[in-house]
């Protein structure tokens, strides 16, 4: 779901709060161990920008563009029939 919904944003990116509030089944933990797995795989890279707040980026590599582009028909599937 992470992959797909970065597919979706502009750039392929999005902050960690815009991920967090927009998958609302999963916890902050979780999405936090979940991204960095993804990043030390190659699909993620993670901007920190340290601005007055520290802002983190997270945006689809061209390994993690290719993987939802294949994973597409089956992201499809899964919404289709995710509530039944």
């Amino acid at each position: 779901m992470i992959l797909h919904y970065l597919s979706l944003c502009p750039d392929g990116a999005a902050h960690f709060s815009e991920i967090l509030k927009d998958l609302p089944d999963i916890t902050p933990r979780a999405l936090s161990l979940k991204l960095t797995d993804l990043a030390e795989h190659g699909f993620l890279e993670k901007q920190v920008t340290a601005e007055p707040a520290v802002v983190i980026t997270y945006r689809l590599t061209e390994k993690g563009r290719a993987l939802t582009a294949a994973l597409g028909p089956v992201q499809q599937w899964a919404l289709q029939y995710r509530d039944r």
